[in-house]
């Protein structure tokens, strides 16, 4: 009876419909559920028949999502996570360089005014002389102390790549995974809308560390590689990232038995930006200051080397240079006593003629790194202004890298996120929907029941 079949298919279809609702519902809260919908079509009467039709069908549970919209969330979040990790780095270089009781400008500027306050009293008197050789062991410490924190740094990024690839080879994985999964579910005909949520969340997850090219397959899978063009994932095989080394680590990606060099650089997302910080700032701030250092070690060593001590005998070096990889970059020579310093000129130990020449080693210019020749006086600040500059820049592109990713979960919220209202709705619609149907099927029954009785 075409009546009552009519009525059991919509029925049906309405359950199914409200099973869907419910789900939406349940995963209000869920992140990165994508709602879903059963699609509804009228099923077409059979050949030759005059009956309207032969009720409705599901033709399908129609996922709501856009890919264009999800692509824009995961290159918002590699740009996101790329300006993310930079910035505490930077922001601890501002606070350390900037502050008066540990940048080098001070310390360079007590280390002169020791000197000028030798050359305006008695350079002869030993307390005075004292107090130059106490501040040169002060600016020492604030060249070390510094070299340490961008030490400290380097060694943090270091241990920070390893655990961004240790992160990303389980999200490769787990993407290769989920990637077989959906395969074999759309090859029986099975709902793959959640195993493909949680394969969007595990890309999303490896966008924030490295910048993605994503592509779809005709069999629901999705290839992914970096934007350098090598393959991370293909179908259901996954690649590896590894890491050796220490100083200097070294990034390579095996993939189905070959072995790429990557540079980490240009990898984007939170390794490219550590990476990028490391190459771009660290290195050449940690390489300036070591030029500050040994250039002031060298002017001050070979101005003393000129004049005479207390004895009468040549000077001897103030400072040793030890370079910017040792744990005491700059420090005053073992043994160095204030008898040593040789501010007299023509050997009698009340001149000041060498002395003179030391106080005007802060107004010689000396070249540093990335700056090129500036002032001693001038070196320091101009590198933490150039500091500030980038931190500055880094906070901009975070703020608008933020501002970016927000608005593109937004827009994928307003197709994939599920809304509580229009859920409440098709809730009522899909119920009145039940309701109308099991009537028609009462209504059915009673014309059945009647056809029985009449013909009985």
């Amino acid at each position: 009876m075409s009546l009552l079949n009519n009525a059991l298919s919509g029925a049906l279809a309405s359950q199914l419909a409200l099973s869907a609702s419910s789900q939406n519902i349940a995963n209000l809260q869920t992140k990165g559920y994508t709602r879903q919908s059963a699609l509804l079509s009228a099923a077409a009467p059979s050949p030759g028949s005059n009956q309207a039709g032969n009720g409705v069908r599901v033709t399908s549970l129609l996922r709501f999502s856009d890919n264009y919209k999800t692509q824009q969330l995961w290159r918002t979040n590699s740009e996101l996570g790329e300006r993310s990790q930079t910035q505490p780095y930077l922001t601890q270089l501002e606070q350390v360089m900037g502050d008066d009781g540990s940048n080098l400008s001070s310390g360079v500027d007590q280390f002169f005014a020791a000197l000028n306050a030798v050359a305006g009293v008695d350079p002869t008197s030993t307390p005075l002389r004292q107090q130059v050789v106490s501040a040169g062991n002060l600016l020492a410490q604030r060249f070390n102390s510094l070299n340490n924190v961008f030490t400290a740094q380097l060694q943090s990024v270091r241990q920070q790549r390893s655990a961004v690839v240790d992160s990303a080879n389980a999200s490769i994985a787990s993407i290769a995974s989920l990637n077989a999964q959906i395969a074999n579910a759309n090859a029986t005909g099975s709902n793959a809308s959640n195993l493909i949520d949680a394969r969007d969340q595990a890309i999303d997850s490896l966008a924030s560390q490295m910048a993605l090219e994503v592509s779809d397959q005709p069999d629901g899978t999705r290839d992914v590689s970096l934007k350098t063009g090598q393959a991370l994932v293909l179908g259901n095989v996954a690649g590896k990232l590894t890491v050796t080394g220490s100083a200097e680590q070294l990034f390579s990606l095996d993939f189905a038995g070959t072995s790429f060099q990557l540079d980490p650089a240009k990898a984007g997302g939170q390794l490219g930006g550590l990476s990028s910080y490391v190459e771009d700032t660290l290195k050449p701030m940690q390489q300036g200051v070591a030029d500050i250092a040994q250039q002031i070690a060298d002017k001050v060593n070979t101005q003393l080397a000129k004049g005479y001590a207390m004895d009468g005998t040549p000077g001897k070096p103030m400072f040793v240079f030890n370079g910017g990889g040792s744990a005491d970059m700059l420090a005053v020579a073992d043994g160095f006593q204030t008898a040593d310093l040789a501010f007299s000129g023509d050997g009698t130990p009340g001149d000041t003629g060498n002395l003179q020449k030391l106080v005007a080693i802060k107004s010689q210019p000396i070249s540093v790194g990335t700056l090129g020749t500036v002032l001693i006086s001038d070196a320091d600040t101009q590198l933490v202004g150039k500091l500030a500059v980038e931190s500055q820049q880094n906070k901009g592109a975070f703020a608008t890298a933020q501002s970016m990713r927000d608005q593109a979960d937004a827009d994928w919220q307003a197709t994939s996120g599920v809304n509580q209202d229009e859920e409440a709705v098709n809730l009522v619609e899909y119920q009145n929907m039940y309701q109308a149907n099991m009537k028609v099927m009462s209504v059915a029954n009673a014309l059945f029941d009647a056809t029985l009785a009449m013909m009985g």
